[in-house]
This record gives structure tokens, sequence and C-alpha cells, in this order.
């Protein structure tokens, strides 16, 4: 257990707020050229950009006095080679009290070309050492941060065995409002979104074959002049878990690892996957009753480090899940992708 979680909960709050207004605030300062400007090719993780360096600096100060009262492993991209840093300085790293897995930006790329809201993502766990999993994390964090047009930004939490909530800020009159969790309760796909991910150069071909192949499966062949589904890439899964939780998506899966065998066989690398710390907030989604499994049906089950590729899927509600996970499973397995022994993210 998580000592005075409600309290812990206060202060993260307060350490997104920080980061969302810090970014906001670059994000009117600075050209497009200078936030979207490469800083760093070789630390651990995704990519990191000029904007990124902003919500870390922010980030690391706030935990290093947070630290004073939980001490903590802080996990996240720009924390050197390891991604890893223990909190305060000198705790040893079985000793620390929490383990706290960050995402300082997630949707990096949509926000600094102001295309699409990114998000921070925080989960916390107790610390059990090298062992601690996405399993283990007992309180999660999201904070939208908008783009400069938006003057609207959600936060979702939940703690474990709690429930969800959230609540909508106001950025030019201050004031904040309960937002209402709601997936969708449809029991179809039909007319509604959901996909594969496939936001980068790879088998987006692939992808998209087997997303059409499910759709069709479940809904039958395309018609003319009639669209059956429709689905929305957006490139962060923080914001993917957002559309689920707030019923604008019904499923989603994103399998990149899974292609990884057929790439090696034609000598390409697979590139850019979902880390442990895109998804370290699917504890929100799965308190209020969205479905996240691996694309096997069990339990997403990594560590939680900056490097391990996962796989993922979100179904809105058991009704979606029903008509789609089957579907799924059966044409990965047709495809050769789906390896009950080693699917990514188990």
């Amino acid at each position: 257990m998580i000592k005075n979680a409600s309290e812990l909960l206060l202060r993260l709050k307060q350490v997104h707020a920080a980061i969302r207004d810090s970014v906001i605030a670059a994000c009117e300062r600075d050209s497009l050229e200078q936030v979207s400007r490469v800083v760093a090719e070789d630390g651990a993780g995704d990519t990191i950009f000029a904007i990124d360096r902003v919500s870390e600096e922010i980030l690391l100060e706030h935990f290093e006095e947070l630290a004073q009262e939980w001490s903590c492993v802080l996990v996240a991209e720009g924390l050197g080679s390891t991604g890893i840093k223990v909190l305060p300085e000198g705790t040893a790293f079985n000793e620390a009290e929490i383990y706290v897995i960050v995402d300082p930006i997630d949707g990096t790329r949509g926000l600094m070309y102001q295309k699409r809201s990114a998000w921070i993502l925080t989960g916390v766990a107790p610390n059990r050492g090298a062992a601690t999993n996405l399993t283990d994390i007992e309180l999660a964090l999201q904070t939208e941060i908008p783009i400069l047009k938006q003057h609207l930004s959600d936060s979702l939490w939940a703690m474990a065995g709690e429930g969800a909530a959230g609540e909508r800020y106001n950025r030019i009159s201050g004031q904040l409002e309960p937002l209402r969790l709601q997936p969708s309760r449809e029991k179809t796909i039909a007319q509604g979104y959901g996909g594969l991910a496939r936001f980068f150069p790879g088998m987006r071909g692939l992808l998209a074959t087997i997303d059409d192949e499910i759709v069709e499966l479940i809904l039958g062949p395309v018609q003319p002049g009639r669209a059956l589904a429709f689905e929305d890439q957006y490139i962060s899964t923080g914001g993917q878990l957002y559309e689920l939780i707030m019923g604008h998506d019904r499923w989603m899966a994103d399998l990149r690892p899974l292609v990884e065998p057929l790439l090696r066989q034609q000598g390409r690398g697979l590139g850019l996957c979902c880390h442990p710390y895109d998804l370290c907030t699917e504890l929100i989604a799965r308190q209020v009753g969205v479905r996240i499994t691996g694309p096997d049906g069990q339990p997403v089950n990594v560590p939680l480090d900056v490097n391990s590729d996962l796989a993922w899927v979100g179904y809105a509600n058991s009704a979606i899940q029903s008509q789609v996970e089957p579907v799924l499973q059966a044409v990965l397995t047709g495809y050769g992708l789906l390896n009950q022994t080693n699917t990514p993210g188990e």
C-alpha cells in the first residue's frame, strides 16, 4: 500500500499543473523550429526534443522536493542512459518507498506542431525493486497539455479499488469543473471509432490489412457509399486511453511489437513502439470499466522501465471485447503474429 495516497495524489496534481503550464508557456514563447529541435537521440526511451527538456526540468525540481516525504524510484525519459533516478539522493534502490513511472509529455510530436493535445502520465506503485511491474500500479494520474488555441485541459486519476474521477480546468478563468468519465456503452463497433495504431513507417501496410480484415469479419464487406466504422490515429497512448475512457472510441489495439519477427526476416528494424511509461495510466481506464489486455487477452505485465516494447488492446466494454477479441486473435494467429508464449507485453 502507498502511504498517504490521497495526499500524494494532490502533490502529483501540482507537479502536473506545473509541467502543463511551463510547456504551454514554452510553446507560446518559442517558435516551432525551437520547440521541435532534436536534442538527444541516444537517451533512454524515445527521441528527446527541445520541448521535452522543459518538462524534464520541472519534473526533477518537484520530485526532489516530493521525495522528502515519499522516497522513490523515479523512471522517466531523459534521466540518463537507464531512465532511472532514486530520490532523495543516497537512497538505495530497494529501500525507496514507491516506484513512480512518468511520461512528462506523451504526444510530443502532436503538441510541438500544434496539431493535438499531449498528456502528462504518472503511475505509482509500492516499490518491489526490479520486480515492480505495470500491474502493481495503485495510483495513476494523467493531465492534458492542450494546444495553444484550446483553453480547456482535462485531468483524470484513479486509485486502485476506489474508482476514477476527473476535472476540467479552464485556462482563461482558472475554474475547475467535475468531468464525467463514461466509456461507450455500445455493443458493436459499427459506426464507431477504433482500430490499430500505425503511426510510423515500418509495417503500416500489414497493420492496415489486419485492421481491415478484423472489421470486415465482424461487420461484413464494405458497401458502396457507406462507411461501416472509422479510425483516429492519435499519436499518444495517453490520448488513446482518454478516448476510450470518455466514450469517443470503442476499441484500440497497438500491436507494433508483434510484427518484429517479420521485419527481422526482411533485414529491417522495428522502430518506435509503445513503452511502459506510455501505458502507465491504464488503471484509470480499467477503473471505469474499459478492458485493457495484451493481444492474447491476458493482463499487460511489463517491468516499469523505459525500454521494454509492449503491445496492448483496449475495449470500451465487455460486449465490444466479446465482439472483437476472438476475431483479432484469429487474424493475428493466421498471420503467425500471436504466440501465446512470448506475446510482447506479457
